[in-house]
């Protein structure tokens, strides 16, 4: 019993090490088979000049048949390249999460929670934030970065964008500072629901001469914190940040 246990995790472990590619499994369209990433190629240039450096690149699909990894997201590509293009040959991801919540399941999960983007909904797509063919899915040009990840946002959320006289700046490090764009379990998808979300980084020292004043922004919220959020009307709702204060309010 010990050898045969021993022998599985012998198995796994020489998988795991020598495995270079991650291996998912691919899409499937009826009746079609694999034709490999050059042929994708002859009609989406385009895509195909700078897709080798991108993650997903890095797929492979789990077929003897062979295949490119063009087709491990957008299924076997005979009867596409039959008809010369067209829909209905071929699967586009931006029509269906499904294709991307093969590989990313947590993210079908937080979708599913109380308040998320309207992804299953179809009102908004995987692609609309992340660019799946280039560079890294979810840094830099078309992904959502620190240093990206405002703009992505503010694509739609216009109204958080700004220029502001007085600007908030957790916006310069990113607006998943404060909000999974994904799904959370409370409003806004803000990461946390109450003041402990802008004492990550805002509780500048708990007490002073041992009074218990607890600081914050230079000055003692000891009654203040017992509101519960730090947004509530009259304190610091302007958030994203605010043409006539600089505490942050309308």
């Amino acid at each position: 019993m010990l050898l045969a246990v021993a022998s599985v995790w012998s198995l796994l472990f020489v998988a795991c090490e020598t495995t270079q590619r991650t291996v998912v499994a691919p899409a499937q369209i009826a009746g079609a088979t694999y034709v490999g990433a050059q042929q994708c190629a002859e009609c989406h240039a385009e895509v195909a000049g700078h897709f080798d450096g991108s993650t997903h690149s890095n797929l492979a699909v789990n077929d003897d048949n062979a295949a490119s990894s063009c087709e491990a997201c957008h299924g076997p590509g005979s009867l596409h390249v039959a008809a010369g293009g067209g829909k209905g040959t071929i699967i586009n991801p931006e029509k269906s999460p499904e294709t991307c919540f093969q590989c990313h399941l947590d993210k079908r999960g937080q979708f599913s929670l109380p308040n998320s983007h309207p992804l299953m909904a179809g009102k908004v797509t995987c692609s609309d934030c992340h660019d799946p063919h280039e560079g890294n899915a979810t840094k830099g040009k078309g992904g959502a970065t620190l240093e990206a990840e405002s703009e992505t946002c503010t694509k739609c959320h216009t109204a958080q964008k700004g220029p502001f006289v007085f600007k908030h700046n957790a916006m310069i490090e990113g607006c998943t500072v404060c909000h999974n764009p994904h799904g959370s379990v409370n409003a806004r998808m803000l990461a946390q629901r109450d003041a402990n979300l802008c004492n990550k980084c805002h509780l500048e020292r708990p007490a002073v001469a041992g009074n218990g004043t607890i600081v914050v922004g230079t000055e003692d919220h000891r009654s203040r914190l017992m509101n519960g959020t730090c947004w509530v009307a009259g304190c610091h709702e302007a958030v994203h940040g605010s043409n006539s204060s600089k505490a942050l309010r309308y």
